[in-house]
């Protein structure tokens, strides 16, 4: 795998894929700093691991760094982060704490060096563009370790087909739960059937469809597989053998790769 990621230039960013562990959202705490804010992100740089983000557009086209579709669970205000500017969006707080809403730069400006960053984008079906453009026109002049990460296939491929030197993970899962596909979407994906049209250089998949067949296929054709999201560590030692690192919460692993 090391010597396909030298080809393809990756350096530094292809070497984090495999260690350290990624902090889903930052490391983040009940009573600490909250999920996807900059004090879980400096939390994780300063703990030694890589971290994971969600991205979202606001009104404006900036590049929020948000997960959820609605503002309500994360910061008790009614709405959606696509209604409202990125200033409207700096003035609500997170979970009670004085921390803001980050945008994506000035994520990336805090972390600079200091950890990889796996940048998952929230793109809905049938909108891929826009979110994708304004994410690349950040990381272009971010130097730091980094990769885009994200459940929509076509997203991966706009970047495939623009910007083929962006490190790039296709996220997947069962399907088991997915009301907006059909039975054979369903299936299909499952089975990563839309690892054709995405053409990703790594695989993140959920518990919920570890082992997999198809996923150790790939990974012995050079796709290393990161699993997600990792709560304890009973779980990473059941799919371990078959994954190259894990993206997690609630505890602290090691630092030193998959054992």
């Amino acid at each position: 795998m090391r010597a396909l990621a030298e080809t393809r230039g990756f350096g530094q960013a292809w070497d984090l894929l495999f260690h350290p562990p990624v902090a889903h959202r930052g490391l983040w705490r009940p009573d600490g700093p909250p999920e996807n804010s900059l004090g879980a992100f400096q939390a994780a740089c300063a703990a030694g691991y890589g971290i994971e983000l969600d991205v979202q557009l606001s009104a404006d086209g900036e590049a929020i760094v948000f997960h959820d579709d609605s503002l309500k669970r994360m910061t008790g205000v009614e709405g959606r982060i696509r209604d409202r500017t990125a200033a409207e969006l700096a003035e609500l707080r997170l979970a009670g704490s004085d921390e803001k809403i980050p945008t994506l730069l000035e994520t990336l400006a805090l972390v600079g060096h200091r950890a990889m960053v796996h940048i998952e984008l929230k793109t809905p079906y049938g909108e891929v563009g826009p979110l994708e453009q304004r994410v690349h026109e950040v990381i272009a002049d971010h130097n730091g370790p980094l990769c885009v990460i994200g459940f929509n296939p076509y997203s991966h491929a706009w970047f495939a087909d623009r910007y083929p030197g962006v490190l790039r993970g296709l996220d997947s899962y069962s399907y088991a739960k997915a009301p907006h596909m059909t039975d054979a979407q369903r299936r299909a994906f499952a089975a990563l059937e839309h690892v054709e049209i995405a053409r990703p250089h790594f695989l993140a998949l959920g518990l919920d469809m570890l082992p997999s067949a198809r996923a150790a296929e790939l990974r012995g054709q050079g796709m290393p597989v990161v699993a997600w999201t990792v709560r304890e560590p009973a779980q990473w030692d059941a799919v371990k053998a078959g994954c190259d690192n894990l993206i997690f919460e609630g505890f602290a692993p090691g630092k030193d790769g998959p054992a």
